[in-house]
């Protein structure tokens, strides 16, 4: 067994850091521009059903310090009045002040339906990604065995959480992503009005190793992708590139609010502009050809 594989083993099994990670997530990855072949996506049957299995797996190497090896990004997707449309990162991930943010807290403090409305539809979307193995994708067989990202809502980020975290007392912990002692997650899809659900995904009841040996599962963490390159500044458009987007796509000479964000802090607790919602995969499919048409 490796050195390397010996301390992932160890820093796997820290579960102080793991419920201060825990709590840095709760409070307050994707290319723009098209598909991205890393990201594996389940594929359902013609009546919007199916079934698959994948392995959560741990942190990479050189990134340690995530201990919950997933990473959240905040986006805007929508179109405005000229036709163009508004796809891009929000700088709200990285924790940065973002002129759709900020418009948005403009709006709706407005005290205007109408302008709530507008907010509404130009609010943030929350997206985790994760390192995943692929054990069984019945549409797409080729995929067994494979290393992908794996971008999803929270909904699984929630039933990722209560596998280490879990809310009652009597509910034995489990870390999923353990390369010895991890846990099966069993995607199930369905399509319930008209939208595609995955609330009868389950967390296999027994615990597995990620493979039979010390070299497979070396072999598979080593084809892991860098999360913290997904949310690294430089893949995030600046302030104002982000603002003249924004100006071309609602037809204004100015999109931003004349204050920065310190000044509009006074938004509603119950307000839903920026929540979290879980990804529709054919939302995505739909985003990334509009986002490939506004660069063209």
């Amino acid at each position: 067994m490796s050195n390397t594989l010996s301390a992932l083993r160890q820093a796997t099994n820290d579960y102080d850091k793991l419920m201060n990670a825990v709590e840095k997530m709760s409070s307050a990855p994707k290319k723009n521009g098209g598909a991205d072949d890393r990201i594996w996506k389940p594929t359902p049957d013609s009546r919007g059903n199916g079934e698959c299995k994948i392995r959560f797996l741990p942190f990479t190497e050189g990134e340690e310090n995530n201990v919950i090896p997933v990473v959240k990004i905040w986006d805007h997707g929508f179109q405005g009045p000229t036709g163009k449309w508004y796809i891009e990162k929000s700088l709200t991930t990285i924790g940065q002040q973002d002129p759709v943010s900020e418009l948005n807290s403009q709006l709706w403090n407005s005290g205007s339906e109408a302008n709530k409305e507008t907010a509404r539809k130009q609010k943030r979307r929350l997206s985790y990604y994760a390192n995943i193995l692929v054990v069984d994708d019945p549409a797409h067989p080729e995929n067994n065995g494979k290393v992908f990202l794996y971008k999803f809502g929270k909904k699984i980020y929630d039933m990722l959480e209560e596998q280490f975290s879990p809310r009652f007392e009597s509910d034995e912990p489990n870390i999923p992503w353990d390369v010895d002692n991890g846990k099966v997650f069993v995607l199930r899809m369905s399509q319930v009005a008209g939208y595609r659900s995955y609330d009868k995904s389950f967390f296999a009841s027994e615990t597995t190793p990620l493979a039979s040996t010390d070299e497979e599962i070396e072999s598979i963490w080593k084809k892991q992708y860098k999360l913290n390159e997904l949310v690294d500044p430089s893949t995030f458009k600046s302030y104002e590139e982000l603002s003249q987007k924004l100006q071309a796509v609602l037809g204004t000479t100015s999109a931003a609010p004349v204050g920065r964000a310190e000044e509009l802090t006074s938004v509603d607790e119950d307000y839903n502009v920026e929540v979290s919602v879980d990804v529709s995969d054919d939302d995505e499919d739909t985003m990334s050809y509009f986002s490939k048409l506004a660069e063209d």
